[in-house]
């Protein structure tokens, strides 16, 4: 049996960069389960799972337009330092939550610290970059 949409699958998978640097695996954990179709993958993955069949294995490597897509400049945020709660100590590298639409949590990384502003990122850390995944596909329900 072929998997389709609406299935219910799981997988076990890596994903790398084109480095061979590895930014997830199910590998040592249980693996991904999620409906073909639904909205709730990336659309490149989603895509490489349809018409697997169960234990079928491939490599796939998914443009950043298919991921998480591009890097956005608009994803980029200017913040004054006397807006900055006194709490937070800004550096390079330190990772925030803002309140975003509707509530939503919005991650973001402070790229960029001076005397008057820091600059936050809120692009997703995959962004812009090509991913490699090894797929297998374990289950269809």
């Amino acid at each position: 049996m072929q998997a389709k949409k609406g299935d219910s699958v799981a997988v076990h998978y890596t994903g790398r960069l084109d480095d061979g640097s590895i930014f997830d695996s199910s590998v040592s954990r249980s693996p991904l389960s999620f409906t073909l179709g639904d909205g709730n993958m990336i659309k490149g993955f989603d895509a490489a799972v349809y018409g697997m069949v169960i234990g079928d294995k491939k490599t796939v490597t998914i443009p950043a337009a298919e991921a998480y897509g591009e890097r956005r400049q608009d994803m980029m945020i200017d913040v004054p330092l006397n807006q900055v709660p006194p709490h937070i100590q800004p550096e390079i590298g330190l990772q925030l939550t803002l309140q975003g639409e509707g509530g939503h949590p919005m991650p973001v990384t402070v790229v960029f610290v001076d005397e008057e502003k820091i600059t936050l990122d809120a692009n997703h850390e995959l962004a812009g970059r090509d991913l490699i995944f090894d797929i297998e596909l374990v289950s269809i329900n």
